[in-house]
């Protein structure tokens, strides 16, 4: 789940709100290279709410290609997570001032200074953000149009978290580090088969420690697929929605299981066998 704080619209009080409201028993929020809502919810929980997780999600890349890195229950005040964070934020902040200066020099595109700095104050501004802004402005028709039209356009350079930072600092600071929709890759990429074991396997090299075998953009196949991995090499599994308030068309706590009769064990066997049955 994101928040304001990256790439949601939501404020961490008003998504812990839909989350009591919607019932959930265990939730996290995993902002983009950030952990400021973690502070923030612990202080807002009751007696009775939900369990909660501290979290974030890193944008990383190297040789091989992009990750998306979750931490789970990790100190968030400790220095390793937090150097990690702010690692990932001034990357984000260098090229957030570098697409703005792109859209200028070459389209034209210029934005009011006093929303250019509210933007630059933001926790975490990003693509969608600047994005926003074409659309409130008339550059484009769309969020996702100025994305893939205009801002995509630009190709930064290979400064980036890596996919080991980011789970070293996890790992230092008591967390557990998780592959994010591990058969997505960049854009529409998909990795499926021996590439994404081949990856998962080089990510345990580093200290991966688990799969988000269950989200909301996955087919019963690729859940499958997650599920056998997690099994062949003892690895957690985690469940995520990717919510991101009015940002995506991603329902608070759709993990992608609705109406799929899971037993409580046997899991893995269950949709083995299921998957198998229908194709």
């Amino acid at each position: 789940m994101h928040t304001v704080i990256s790439d949601g619209t939501d404020t961490p009080a008003e998504l812990l709100e839909l989350v009591r409201k919607a019932g959930l028993k265990l939730f996290s929020i995993t902002d983009h290279d950030a952990i400021k809502a973690a502070g923030i919810v612990q202080a807002l929980l009751k007696e009775g709410d939900p369990a909660f997780l501290s979290g974030a999600e890193f944008s990383c890349k190297d040789e091989e290609g992009k990750y998306h890195i979750l931490g789970y229950n990790f100190d968030p005040d400790s220095p390793a997570i937090v150097e990690t964070v702010n690692f990932g934020h001034n990357l984000r902040m260098e090229k957030v001032k570098a697409r703005l200066d792109f859209l200028r020099e070459e389209f034209g595109f210029v934005f009011p200074e006093d929303e250019i700095n509210g933007l630059l104050a933001m926790d975490n501004p990003g693509k969608p953000h600047i994005g926003n802004m074409m659309v409130k402005h008339g550059y484009a028709e769309s969020k996702e149009v100025a994305i893939r039209n205009y801002i995509d356009k630009l190709h930064l350079g290979s400064k980036y978290v890596r996919p080991e930072q980011a789970i070293k600092g996890i790992l230092n600071a008591g967390g557990i580090p998780v592959l994010a929709h591990p058969s997505y890759g960049s854009g529409d990429q998909m990795i499926l088969g021996k590439d994404m074991e081949n990856r998962v396997v080089r990510l345990m090299e580093f200290g991966l420690q688990g799969l988000e075998a269950f989200y909301s953009g996955f087919t019963l196949k690729l859940q499958t697929e997650n599920l056998l991995l997690a099994e062949k090499y003892g690895l957690y599994v985690t469940a995520g929605s990717d919510y991101h308030g009015a940002n995506k068309l991603v329902e608070l706590g759709d993990i992608g299981i609705d109406g799929i009769p899971i037993p409580p064990k046997g899991m893995i066997r269950f949709l083995r066998d299921t998957l198998l049955k229908n194709t």
